[in-house]
């Protein structure tokens, strides 16, 4: 017997009766095989590998993801292995979406997890803009 893939093993849910969410890089729901076992990755900012932050969004959401991929890599995860992201985002507007629609989508592609966007008045460090965390269904 084989042991199924991650992406087989999370199902993606979007009713029509809630329209297709996809193209803002979610999914409206997934569902997890009984008895998964589950990691949680902590936010995830815009920080590089010495500390530095930039200080524009697009930069920081670009280096977030990057920084997603390499927690996962970590945990010998792939992307479509995530079930959920919770995005923190500082002083948030309608045109941050499609930075972080383009971020989303190029990282998950059509293995899009649920997710929700928060918007706050500040992260951690005061430079910060953005930050993600993920829930990753481990084999």
């Amino acid at each position: 017997m084989t042991t199924p893939s991650a992406a087989e093993t999370v199902t993606r849910v979007n009713p029509p009766a809630l329209g297709d969410p996809t193209p803002y890089g979610y999914s409206t729901a997934t569902v997890l095989p009984p008895g998964a076992r589950l990691a949680f990755i902590s936010g995830q900012g815009g920080q590089d590998e010495r500390g530095g932050l930039s200080p524009d969004f697009a930069a920081q959401v670009s280096q977030g993801y990057a920084n997603l991929a390499k927690a996962l890599n970590g945990l010998g995860a792939k992307p479509d292995q995530v079930a959920k992201l919770t995005v923190y985002v500082v002083d948030h507007q309608p045109a941050k979406l499609a930075v972080l629609t383009r971020a989303v989508t190029t990282l998950f592609g059509d293995h899009l997890p649920a997710q929700t966007l928060v918007p706050v008045t500040k992260l951690a460090v005061d430079p910060m803009l953005f930050e993600v965390e993920a829930v990753v269904v481990l084999p």
